[in-house]
C-alpha cells in the first residue's frame, strides 16, 4: 500500500494529497483545493494493468461568454500492460523506466501534446 498522503510537484511546488479511498486493488489521494486526484490501479485476468492516473480540475473563463467562468478537468495517465508471464517485475520496471525517461528528454512532451507523431 502507498504511504499516506502522495506527493506531486506541479511546476516544482509540492502538492500533498492525502488518501480518500482504497480497494483491494486500488488507491485515491486527493487535494481538493488544488483541484487534484491521483489514482493509483491495477486488474488482473489473462494480463496485468496498472495505471497510475492524475486528474486535474480547474476554473477558467469561459472564452464564448464573456466574464463566465466555467469547471474544465483534464486527465493523464500511464498504463503498464503486462502478460502473467514472461516479463520478471525487474524487466517491466526497466521499460517502463525508459518511456518516463523518454517522456523526460527536452521537447518530447511538447511534440506530442503539440499533436506530432
Amino acid at each position: 500500500m502507498f504511504s499516506e498522503p502522495q506527493h506531486v510537484f506541479v511546476s516544482a511546488v509540492d502538492k500533498s494529497l492525502p488518501r480518500v479511498s482504497f480497494g483491494d486493488q486500488s488507491g485515491t489521494f486527493e487535494n481538493v483545493t488544488e483541484g487534484l486526484r491521483l489514482r493509483i490501479s491495477h486488474s488482473k485476468g489473462k494480463r496485468t494493468r496498472r495505471t497510475v492516473r492524475l486528474d486535474v480540475t480547474k476554473t477558467a473563463p469561459d472564452p464564448l461568454l464573456d466574464g463566465v467562468s466555467k469547471e474544465y478537468s483534464m486527465s493523464v495517465y500511464t498504463t503498464i500492460d503486462h502478460p502473467l508471464v514472461g516479463f520478471s517485475a525487474a524487466d517491466v520496471e526497466k521499460y517502463s523506466q525508459t518511456l518516463v525517461d523518454y517522456c523526460d528528454t527536452a521537447g518530447v512532451l511538447t511534440k506530442v501534446i503539440n499533436g506530432e507523431s
